[in-house]
């Protein structure tokens, strides 16, 4: 019986043609998946950007509200400047339920209230409950307590920001800082308040922005 045999026998495998051609394939298709994966990185670094600055912003305009009513002129305690309107009291925006009591925070030159600092928001302030429901005499039904005792207030602590924030484009807590005596265009704080933060980066954005600006 005849056979017949194959000019390359029972040898398999590649030849070294094959494989370089296989390598600079595989070569083109991971070089050009780098440039998405750091694109990816980079994306993942502004939402995170985007969320922390409107946090921190957040917590600022909630802090400004807390002052409505709050530390008159050389005054050491709020008192109680939050009777209904119409009363002698002031007008108060229905999302603050407290007002800050911690008068020493406010200097004379920081006449907006704004937060004197970043960690202040961190730190938290002495806040009391926005009205006072007094009462005469006795408590109605069981609750036996005296006015003195019903308008007994415990000493709360708010705060406004579970950490000091970290600029996800540094690494860092090295925001620029503003007050709301600066213009936006500000390179340096005046140390008055905290307006508004912005990005230490000067990098720019997948959009052409820079990320300072946002």
């Amino acid at each position: 019986m005849a056979f017949s045999y194959s000019s390359r026998g029972d040898q398999s495998g590649y030849s070294l043609l094959e494989l370089i051609a296989t390598l600079t394939i595989l070569a083109i298709l991971v070089i050009g998946t780098i440039p998405m994966t750091q694109n990816a990185v980079r994306r993942e670094k502004e939402l995170a950007l985007i969320e922390t600055l409107r946090d921190v912003r957040s917590a600022i305009d909630e802090f400004k509200r807390d002052t409505l009513g709050s530390c008159p002129q050389g005054a050491i305690v709020s008192g109680n400047p939050t009777l209904p309107q119409g009363g002698g009291g002031v007008p108060t925006d229905p999302r603050s339920r407290v007002v800050i009591d911690d008068c020493k925070i406010f200097d004379n030159e920081n006449l907006d209230r704004y937060p004197p600092t970043l960690e202040s928001l961190v730190d938290g302030v002495k806040v009391k409950p926005r009205g006072i429901n007094q009462r005469g005499g006795q408590g109605l039904g069981n609750d036996t307590r005296q006015a003195t005792e019903l308008n007994e207030q415990k000493e709360l602590t708010k705060v406004y920001l579970r950490e000091l924030p970290v600029d996800p484009m540094t690494g860092k807590s090295d925001w620029k800082i503003r007050s709301s005596y600066q213009d936006k265009d500000s390179d340096s704080w005046d140390d008055i308040n905290v307006f508004d933060i912005r990005s230490a980066s000067e990098g720019e954005a997948l959009n052409g922005d820079k990320y300072s600006d946002w």
